[in-house]
């Protein structure tokens, strides 16, 4: 599952990849669990602003649904582009307001 979103002025990639983890405590029912996969860009540009993130839950775990781990992966890229470039963010909304 992948979905893209606009934030910011940020272009928001995130995929949601099954992750099939084999024990042999659990050899007979595999259970499928998700992990995301976060790509942040400029919305003008095609280059990354960060590397890929692969996401679990606070845990460590993956998660247990594909929309558990599309949304966390959303909101966490919306909180990275809050945290990380809220100053440039927040000055170009000033200069904006001023002209």
């Amino acid at each position: 599952m992948n979905r893209s979103y606009e934030y910011r002025g940020y272009a928001i990639s995130v995929s949601v990849e099954a992750d099939f983890s084999w024990s042999p405590r659990n050899a007979h029912s595999v259970p499928i669990e998700y992990v995301s996969i976060v790509a942040i860009r400029e919305a003008d540009r095609s280059a990354l602003v960060l590397p890929p993130l692969r996401l679990g839950d606070s845990g460590g775990k993956a998660f247990g649904t594909e929309a558990e781990a599309m949304m966390t992966g959303y909101a966490a890229a919306r909180r990275i582009i809050d945290d990380l470039f809220a100053t440039s963010l927040n000055a170009s909304d000033a200069h904006d307001a001023q002209a």
